[in-house]
C-alpha cells in the first residue's frame, strides 16, 4: 500500500528534466556547444546548395537577327515585382533599365518605366559605385552624393542615369526562388542619333566580365557560378542561362585574354574557303549585344575582296537594300539563306594560341535574306562604326551554338546545338515577332566615364 504512494524516483525526474531541456534547445540552438553542432542555417529567400552555389537560372529568349536585330529576356524587379524586357549583352557590364525620374528619350510609356524610390539610390562612397566605375574611381563632391553613370555606345548612342539597388526575383533550376538585392542603372536620359531606332526593350542586361555585372553579383552572393551561356536559334528565340549546370559536353574551350574588359579571345588567323588569307592577330570579341559581326577596316576590305572574287561568274548581282550596305540579288527572290549559301565560302577563325580551336563561319553565319528577297552581308566595317581595331563576333555568327563564357576558368567555349527548345523542359519558344526593323544596340565603346558628374551638372538629382 505504501509502495503505491511513494514519490517519483530520481531517474524519472531526470528524464523529465532532459525532455524539457531538449525542447528548450530546439528553440534555442545556442544551448549546445559549438564543438558538437553544425552551424545554424536559418531559412532564407537565398538558398544555397551544399557546394556553396545554389543552381543555375534559365531564361527563354525571344528575338532574332533579322528583322528585329536583338535577343531579349524578361526580368522581374522590385517589390511589388514588375516585369521588364532586357536586351542581352555580353559586351557590357552594367545592367540598366529605363526609369521614370522623369525620363528624356525613353522609348517606353511612363507606366512601363521603372520607378525608383529614394532609399534605393546608391551613394558615391558605396562599394557598388566603385564596382560600376572600376577601374576608375567615382569622383564626387561629397561621399553621400548619388552614384551617377554614363554608357557610351559605338553607334554614338548614350545612356545617362543613377545607380540603384533593388530586389530581382529569380527562379533557380532547383525550384528555389531567390530575391537578391542587385545593383543596376536607372536610366533617365537616352540618346540614339544612329540610323536605326533602338530596340523596344526596357533596358540592357549587362553580362560582361566586370565587377558590376549581374553575373559577378550573383557569384558574390554564392547563388551561381560566374558562368553565362546562350543558345540563339537561327529561327528566332533560344535560351540563356546563368551558372554552370547546363554547360554541355563536347565544348571547344579557348582561353580569354587576361585583364581584358570584354570577352576577348586569343589572337586569331582568318581562313577563306579553307585557305589562309595572310590576315593574322585578329582581336576577336564575343558580343551578344551586336546583331552583326564587325571586322576592322583591313580585315573587312580583305573579306569583301575575297567574297567578290568568289562570286565571279555566279548568277548574282549587287543591289541596294535598306537592310544592310552590301547586298546581292539572284534571278529570283531568295526565300532563305539556304537558297544562296552555295555561292559563298566558309570563313574560319583559327585561334593561334590554342591547338585546333576554330570558329567556322559558314554562309549562314554571315548572310541574311531580307524582306525583298535579297542576300545581304552581315559583316560590317567595325572601324567605321568606331570599334578601332577590334573584331566583333555578333549574334549572326553565334546562331545555333551553345556559347559559354566561363569567368571563373577564364575561358570561352562553344558547340553546335539545337536552340529551339529549352533544355530539360518540354516547351518550345515563340518565334512570332512584331517589330520589322534591325538595330545594333550593344557594341560598347566605353564602359563608364572616368569622371563622376557633379551635382552642378545636368544630371538630375533623384
Amino acid at each position: 500500500m505504501d509502495a503505491k504512494k511513494r514519490k517519483p524516483t530520481v531517474p524519472w525526474i531526470m528524464m523529465v528534466i532532459v525532455m524539457v531541456f531538449l525542447v528548450l534547445c530546439a528553440n534555442f540552438p545556442g544551448c549546445f556547444s559549438a564543438a558538437s553542432q553544425q552551424p545554424n542555417k536559418k531559412k532564407s529567400t537565398h538558398p544555397k546548395a551544399a557546394q556553396g552555389f545554389g543552381s543555375s537560372v534559365l531564361f527563354p529568349v525571344t528575338g532574332n537577327v533579322y528583322p528585329l536585330g536583338y535577343y531579349s529576356i524578361s526580368l522581374t524587379i522590385g517589390q511589388p515585382p514588375k516585369v521588364f524586357e532586357f536586351d542581352i549583352d555580353t559586351g557590357s557590364d552594367l545592367t540598366w533599365v529605363q526609369c521614370d525620374a522623369p525620363c528624356t528619350g525613353c522609348t517606353k510609356p511612363v507606366d512601363h518605366l521603372y520607378k525608383p524610390a529614394k532609399h534605393i539610390i546608391v551613394s558615391c562612397d558605396h562599394p557598388s559605385c566603385g564596382a560600376v566605375h572600376f577601374p576608375e574611381s567615382p569622383r564626387c563632391e561629397t561621399p553621400d552624393d548619388q552614384c551617377d553613370f554614363e554608357v557610351d555606345y559605338a553607334d554614338h548612342g548614350s545612356v545617362l542615369g543613377v545607380v540603384v539597388t533593388d530586389f530581382f526575383s529569380l527562379r533557380l533550376m532547383n525550384g528555389s526562388l531567390i530575391t537578391p538585392h542587385l545593383t543596376f542603372g536607372c536610366a533617365y536620359d537616352l540618346k540614339n542619333p544612329g540610323p536605326y531606332p533602338p530596340p523596344p526593350t526596357a533596358g540592357v542586361l549587362g553580362l560582361g566580365n566586370g565587377k558590376a555585372s549581374i553575373l559577378s553579383q550573383l557569384q558574390n552572393f554564392d547563388f551561381t557560378r560566374n558562368v553565362v551561356g546562350h543558345c540563339l536559334s537561327g529561327k528566332g528565340g533560344g535560351f540563356l542561362f546563368l551558372g554552370d549546370d547546363l554547360v554541355p559536353s563536347g565544348i571547344d574551350w579557348m582561353p580569354m585574354s587576361a585583364d581584358a574588359k570584354h570577352y576577348l579571345s586569343s589572337p586569331a588567323e582568318l581562313f577563306f574557303g579553307g585557305k589562309p588569307t595572310g590576315i593574322k592577330d585578329l582581336k576577336v570579341v564575343f558580343d551578344s549585344g551586336s546583331s552583326y559581326t564587325y571586322f576592322s577596316f583591313r580585315v573587312y576590305e580583305a573579306v569583301l575582296d575575297l567574297l567578290r572574287r568568289g562570286l565571279n561568274g555566279k548568277p548574282l548581282d549587287t543591289v541596294q537594300d535598306k537592310a544592310l550596305p552590301i547586298c546581292w540579288k539572284g534571278t529570283k527572290r531568295f526565300k532563305s539563306v539556304h537558297d544562296v549559301k552555295n555561292y559563298f565560302s566558309t570563313l574560319t577563325l583559327s585561334f593561334t594560341k590554342t591547338r585546333n580551336i576554330k570558329l567556322e563561319l559558314q554562309p549562314e553565319a554571315y548572310l541574311i535574306v531580307t524582306e525583298h528577297g535579297n542576300a545581304c552581308l552581315g559583316i560590317l566595317n567595325g572601324t567605321e562604326a568606331g570599334l578601332d581595331d577590334l573584331d566583333i563576333i555578333g549574334d549572326i555568327s553565334l546562331l545555333d551554338k551553345t556559347v559559354i563564357y566561363d569567368n571563373e576558368k577564364q575561358q570561352i567555349g562553344w558547340v553546335s546545338a539545337n536552340c529551339d527548345r529549352l533544355p530539360k523542359l518540354d516547351s518550345t519558344h515563340n518565334d512570332v515577332f512584331q517589330q520589322p526593323y534591325a538595330t545594333n544596340f550593344g557594341i560598347l565603346e566605353e564602359n563608364y566615364p572616368a569622371k563622376q558628374a557633379s551635382s552642378n551638372s545636368n544630371i538630375r538629382e533623384l
